[in-house]
């Protein structure tokens, strides 16, 4: 049975229960004491595990079982993930809820915060203040001050540099770190990524600031329902704004150079291959947090999500080693493994789906696509050469309440992602 079906059924059975039960006891309700003199009611015996009980234990959690391929061996990192996109199942874990230092994958959640805030084409010219409070010894894209930026060259500095000089900017433009901060914060919360604690927009080592492996996947797959970010995400180069200056000519021009994503199974290195089926998302990496990752990749018709944080090994792209062994398992173990957690909905497609309304209709996620069509891949412009992108959503999927909240049907999907095309 599907399980908004089931979910139907059940707050039915419910309501139905309540109406019974006050319907029998109203006389012994109004002979009762009033709520004054009533007995405090007793705490939760109990608080639940976000995404299940078994994603709380310590140590490594899989269902290991006949045709289930064993786990890679060599894995070191502190915490990991494996889990399905779509349908939110948890393939296998280890210490998924353990609060670490995010480094910059933290600027996933920032993405997510802010990327509906400002059409690409908007401009902003920067100032002074807008780069102060930047970390010493923070990745930088080359922001200048007294330039002009698109929030579209800003995006793309923060994706493929994890420039922090940028991140200041765009919390600049929303209103400040603290109020950016926290709308990070409040974001988290209705994601339900409740290890997650912002203190600084972009992941620079600060008391206090943690996540975890559990919430950062939580985190990628809510940004992933969004069309630029799914296209920043997944570009491997671009073109950025350089200085402007006087030529040979005396007259002013600005050139740009090239930038190319941080993310080495995307753009590869001396002892990394660009991963098949490769799509984003977002690497880290400082003092306090070592590295970080969280992936996504697409193989056969599986979108799998992989975070893998702070490998004790620290070989040259440990980070992305044990994250490659990971998404290996995971395409192998698909559709054999038994899952031992999932990753929960936000808040408000939970309680949509927990209550659903009188009427629903088709829709789709980000504006992305019209009706229940799929549209052409995304233009990744500014010289981008990287991830192709679909920007619909196969229709039926999703349908929208009238309030604008997502409704489940049967799973909390990702927008399709398109195969890597092929490199020049």
């Amino acid at each position: 049975m599907p399980a908004t079906e089931k979910t139907v059924r059940r707050s039915l059975l419910v309501a139905s229960a309540v109406l019974l039960s006050t319907a029998l006891t109203t006389p012994a309700a109004l002979a009762a004491p009033s709520p004054a003199t009533s007995p405090p009611a007793a705490p939760p015996a109990h608080t639940p595990v976000v995404g299940g009980e078994r994603l709380g234990k310590p140590g490594t959690q899989v269902n290991l079982a006949a045709g289930v391929p064993v786990l890679p061996k060599e894995l070191s990192a502190r915490s990991w993930i494996v889990a399905d996109a779509e349908t939110g199942d948890v393939l296998a874990a280890h210490d998924a809820h353990r609060p670490l230092a995010p480094a910059s994958t933290l600027k996933m959640l920032f993405a997510d915060t802010l990327l509906p805030k400002w059409p690409r084409t908007t401009t902003h010219r920067v100032k002074p203040s807008d780069l102060a409070g930047v970390g010493a010894g923070s990745s930088m894209v080359g922001v200048k001050e007294n330039e002009t930026y698109s929030v579209h060259d800003l995006w793309l500095g923060v994706f493929l540099r994890s420039g922090n000089d940028a991140v200041h900017v765009l919390a600049a433009m929303n209103g400040g770190v603290d109020k950016t901060v926290d709308e990070m914060n409040a974001h988290a919360e209705e994601l339900q990524a409740l290890d997650t604690h912002a203190v600084s927009p972009d992941g620079y080592d600060a008391p206090g600031q943690v996540s975890s492996a559990y919430d950062l996947t939580l985190i990628a797959r809510s940004g992933l329902q969004k069309k630029d970010f799914r296209e920043y995400c997944s570009t491997v180069r671009a073109q950025f704004p350089g200085e402007t200056k006087k030529n040979k000519k005396g007259k002013r021009v600005r050139e740009s150079f090239e930038i190319q994503n941080t993310n080495r199974l995307l753009s590869g290195d001396y002892d990394v291959p660009v991963y098949q089926g490769i799509a984003g998302v977002k690497n880290g990496n400082t003092t306090h947090a070592g590295a970080t990752f969280t992936g996504v990749a697409e193989r056969d018709g599986k979108v799998l999500l992989v975070t893998v944080m702070n490998p004790r090994k620290k070989e040259s792209n440990e980070v992305y080693k044990e994250t490659a062994r990971l998404f290996d398992w995971g395409f192998a173990a698909a559709g054999k493994v038994e899952p031992v957690g999932e990753l929960v909905p936000p808040k408000s497609v939970a309680d949509a789906t927990a209550a659903p309304g009188p009427s629903a209709s088709p829709g789709q996620a980000g504006g992305t696509g019209t009706g229940s069509q799929p549209v052409a891949s995304a233009h990744t412009g500014g010289g981008a050469d990287g991830m192709g992108v679909a920007l619909g959503i196969t229709g039926g999927v999703l349908v929208l309440l009238a309030g604008g909240a997502f409704l489940v049907n049967r799973r909390w999907p990702l927008p399709d992602l398109v195969r890597r095309r092929p490199r020049p």
